[in-house]
């Protein structure tokens, strides 16, 4: 039987520094800055603070989403924060969202300036401010609702949880991966049987709860989180990919996934998003085509 067998929780529980937790040298215990260093702002009326994880693909996707419908309000730069090193405890991101989380959102084009974080609330914000994406008959914005706070609370279950134990941990523990495990692939059935009946997740329209959910979902059943696509069986989930496909072939929803993307396809990576035509002329493999081998990627906590 091995130490951690033995386990027992000590009375009053004491922050390691020197832990071997995954991304133990970022995490801590207490809330604030950590550093000072204040926020880039750009020209346009929103800027966004984010990195291409699951949770910052929504609010890119969405942004996307509005320009192509022709509201020119929603013209943003986004800036990339690189989670990897600790930089969502510098003290600007801190005033954007002391919760030191990505994404955080800022307004500017009311009288002062208004932050808006956590990624669902951003998608409600957005939706009600321009009015898209979100059904103004009662019943069906309640459907809508329902299932963008539904995504909110069951995908920490697979992210922090899931992911942690089968993926980053430093010890695997069979009890916490199949209790984890056990709550992804209902989650996965309870998608694949939603969208047996409908086309879109809250009904026969595209809205805020699909761009909450279809980056999630879709990164773990295409194998790109976690690399557990065969240890879920995920092509037995039929419908979901039928509905993650859909959703990859939207071209606001392509654009979105590369914005604030430091890894992975170098032609798919947009570090930071100014202007429409930084897709075209700005993506990484143009600035930096032969760079020397190192490990860029920010991005393997979010």
């Amino acid at each position: 039987m091995s130490e951690q067998d033995n386990y027992e929780p000590p009375l009053v529980w004491k922050w390691k520094p020197d832990s071997n937790q995954a991304f133990g040298n970022i995490n801590r215990p207490t809330a604030g800055a950590q550093q000072e260093k204040e926020l880039q702002v750009g020209k346009h009326p929103m800027q966004l603070y984010s990195l291409a994880t699951p949770n910052g693909i929504k609010v890119t996707v969405m942004l996307e989403e509005l320009l192509a419908k022709g509201h020119s309000g929603a013209e943003y730069d986004a800036w990339l924060v690189n989670i990897g090193d600790g930089s969502q405890f510098d003290s600007g991101f801190v005033a954007a969202n002391p919760n030191s989380k990505i994404p955080a959102l800022i307004d500017h084009s009311g009288d002062k300036p208004l932050r808006v974080f956590e990624s669902g609330a951003i998608l409600l914000y957005l939706a009600e401010k321009f009015g898209e994406f979100i059904p103004s008959d009662h019943a069906e914005r309640t459907e809508c609702l329902n299932w963008l706070f539904w995504q909110m609370g069951a995908t920490p279950l697979m992210g922090g949880g899931f992911g942690h134990f089968y993926a980053y941990a430093p010890i695997k523990i069979e009890y916490a991966i199949d209790r984890y495990t056990m709550e992804v692939k209902r989650q996965l059935d309870l998608l694949d049987q939603t969208l047996k009946e409908r086309q879109y997740i809250a009904g026969d329209d595209y809205t805020i709860a699909d761009m909450a959910i279809a980056p999630w979902y879709g990164a773990v059943i295409r194998g790109l989180a976690y690399n557990a696509a065969e240890f879920l069986e995920a092509h037995s989930y039929t419908h979901l990919g039928r509905y993650v496909d859909e959703m990859n072939k939207r071209p606001a929803f392509k654009r979105g996934q590369m914005v604030n993307r430091p890894f992975g396809d170098k032609s798919k990576q947009l570090w930071e998003r100014h202007d429409a035509s930084d897709f075209e002329l700005r993506t990484q493999d143009i600035l930096d085509p032969d760079p020397p081998e190192a490990d860029n990627n920010p991005g393997k906590s979010g």
